[in-house]
């Protein structure tokens, strides 16, 4: 599916496709960007997710404000006590590489491998690391293929079916389907 235009009034319909198609592959691991929480709180009824495990992965403490992170406190509570893991971490492709940048004005692998994912879109990027990110967290597991949902800023626009690699092994993450994504981005 396509969305004429990115951004979050495609929410709703790109949750209900993820969830579909998770259903129609038998998939019991959902990975949903949510730097607030407000796309992962859409998962908090249990009916709504179909019995698949969730995993919210959110931007590190720092990214914005140093030492505070964007999803308040009371929210990481209540999508936890929903059932929904919540993982708070660096970027896989950002972390050093976005130091050396801001730094030294230059560009480097990782940022480089992220520009060439956004050719397909900021959620086909944002999904990717996504996937990889939670993997190297152990909370989803090695060998499966698992859905995730990201977006071009806020909501989500884009879904993937993906199989992901360790970050030590990304080049073998294979995507192996886009469920949705913007036309226009």
């Amino acid at each position: 599916m396509y969305w004429e235009k990115m951004g979050p009034q495609n929410t709703k319909a790109t949750i209900e496709a993820a969830l579909k198609r998770a259903q129609e592959l038998n998939l019991n691991y959902l990975v949903v960007a949510s730097s607030t929480g407000r796309t992962a709180e859409n998962f908090l009824n249990p009916q709504n997710r179909n019995n698949i495990k969730v995993v919210c992965v959110t931007y590190h403490a720092g990214f914005s404000v140093p030492g505070q992170t964007t999803m308040p406190p009371e929210t990481k509570r209540r999508l936890e006590d929903g059932g929904i893991k919540v993982l708070t971490t660096t970027h896989l492709l950002a972390g050093v590489d976005r130091a050396l940048k801001n730094k030294f004005n230059g560009i480097y692998p990782a940022e480089i491998i992220a520009y060439t994912l956004r050719i397909l879109g900021q959620g086909v990027k944002v999904g990717v690391e996504i996937a990889c990110m939670t993997l190297d967290a152990g909370l989803v597991p090695y060998g499966e293929d698992i859905i995730t949902i990201a977006g071009s800023g806020k909501g989500a626009d884009t879904a993937l079916v993906i199989r992901p690699a360790h970050s030590n092994y990304f080049f073998e993450t294979k995507i192996k389907e886009i469920i949705c994504k913007p036309r226009e981005f």
